[in-house]
């Protein structure tokens, strides 16, 4: 590899050739003082809230109606429990772990299931990280970890044995620290362009998994918006389509509720690509519906937008409520809450993926004194709730980790430890990152104990969650 050459033109925001340490050899001296077999260590805070408190405080801010929905998911086994409880598990991770204090921005809810196929704009699938509701600047170690926490849950679920399990939490921390180090090696531009093809499972060591790809990627590129949209709306005598009732996940909502979220679009169109705008402009909005969403986000606000353009065909925009990180109270340093909740998550999703929906925005949405969307408060001085927009059914799919035969839970881990060293080194140079970890599996052997002692406490809080619904200390309803 040949170095490069010394930098005529020193200009603010660009490199400096030579530099005048090396990212590697800080790295390296960052062992100094966190050595990588301290991240073994796991000391949840004695103090630390117990199960129940932490997913009624978690409940806060959400609809009364469907927080018994979110219970019941997450009472349904210890993963799912993890699903739902990114902040109880940051809080452990802020009191009880150490941290090289070196940033990128985080996915901030790692864990196995948030990874998946979805379509690019010329229709071709892209495998990556999928979910960034709780993304934000922060130690890449959190990441790492709940990634292998949640291997160790999802392969005891699968009916793997406790070898296997661990041997997941093990093979993604070293697929993470040698993709780290292939991308370090690579030219820039190479490294950031890195995606998720044939090539990267080879060298995640995961062609075992490519039969369940193949599979899923035969039913993610059925999974559109205008699949969805023939399945769940119906033509009026008009010709104009709405949605139909599919309560719980799916109901309509009242005209001036529709009518807000609809008239907040305009101001996504502010926030989309202005090349995007001109495709757009060519739909027309037809119709609003309320839909529940997944285990962590249920409870949070979220629509679907049904548009058409001039032939009829159907395109679905979802409208997701964007609460502030479960993160931010546990990060270092003071707490902060920057800008539009919507804005973060967007940006934060596009410094993480290779390829992100071409219709990624964000906007408010007015709500009168109910509580309730509401166009008649915009710019009366009311309230306005922050929202993410991007395109609903954009042929995602995904491998359930929990379903996996136990053989192959080693191979989705390589591939989903790979994924995530991809996705930090857009905001963290893999120089720095590589020479930390090195190349011997001592960080690998550290994540894997401190996974199974994580995974171990959050099968005591599903237990403790369990036993308050039981007493009656919180309500859950199961089955939605």
């Amino acid at each position: 590899m040949t170095s490069a050459a010394p930098s005529p033109f020193p200009v603010p925001g660009f490199a400096r050739w030579p530099e005048e340490s090396s990212p590697k050899a800080a790295g390296k001296r960052l062992r100094e003082r966190v050595p990588r077999s301290e991240h073994r260590r796991f000391e949840p805070s004695p103090d630390r809230p117990g199960a129940v408190e932490a997913v009624l405080e978690s409940n806060t801010g959400r609809l009364p109606e469907l927080v018994p929905v979110r219970v019941g998911r997450m009472a349904a086994s210890p993963f799912a429990f993890l699903r739902g409880s990114a902040g109880l598990m940051a809080a452990d991770l802020a009191a009880g772990t150490p941290r090289t204090g070196v940033a990128a921005q985080i996915c901030g809810d790692a864990h196995a299931a948030n990874f998946g196929l979805y379509g690019d704009a010329r229709g071709g699938l892209v495998m990556d990280i999928n979910d960034f509701d709780e993304t934000v600047p922060g130690p890449w170690e959190w990441d790492l970890k709940r990634l292998a926490a949640s291997l160790v849950l999802a392969g005891r679920e699968a009916g793997a044995d406790e070898d296997t399990c661990r041997k997941g939490a093990f093979d993604a921390a070293g697929a993470y620290r040698r993709t780290m180090r292939l991308l370090a090696g690579m030219p820039a531009l190479d490294a950031w362009n890195a995606v998720a093809d044939e090539a990267l499972v080879s060298h995640a060591d995961a062609r075992d998994l490519m039969g369940t790809l193949e599979r899923v990627s035969a039913k993610a590129r059925r999974n559109t918006s205008a699949r969805f949209a023939a399945r769940n709306t119906e033509q009026l005598p008009d010709g104009r389509r709405r949605f139909t009732d599919a309560p719980p996940v799916l109901r309509r909502v009242p005209e001036r509720e529709a009518a807000a979220v609809a008239g907040s679009l305009e101001g996504y169109l502010d926030t989309v690509s202005e090349d995007r705008r001109p495709l757009l402009a060519r739909y027309s909005v037809q119709d609003v519906a309320f839909r529940i969403v997944g285990t962590g986000s249920v409870g949070t606000r979220s629509y679907v937008v049904l548009l058409l353009d001039h032939r009829g065909e159907c395109l679905v925009l979802q409208v997701k409520e964007a609460r502030p990180s479960a993160l931010l109270p546990h990060l270092p340093g003071p707490a902060r809450r920057e800008g539009h909740e919507g804005r973060r998550v967007v940006l934060g999703q596009k410094r993480m993926q290779v390829v992100s929906d071409m219709l990624l925005g964000w906007t408010s949405v007015p709500e009168g004194p109910s509580g309730h969307p509401d166009p008649s408060a915009a710019g009366s001085g009311g309230t306005a709730r922050e929202y993410q927009v991007r395109q609903f059914r954009n042929r995602k799919g995904s491998v359930d980790p929990a379903a996996l035969a136990p053989d192959l839970v080693d191979d989705y881990a390589r591939m989903t430890g790979a994924l995530l060293a991809r996705a930090h080194a857009h905001s963290v140079d893999p120089r720095l990152v590589s020479g930390y970890c090195g190349k011997s599996e001592e960080l690998d052997d550290a994540v894997a104990d401190f996974a199974v002692a994580c995974a171990d406490r959050t099968e005591a809080d599903h237990a403790a969650l369990l036993a308050g619904i039981r007493d009656g200390r919180i309500a859950a309803e199961t089955g939605v």
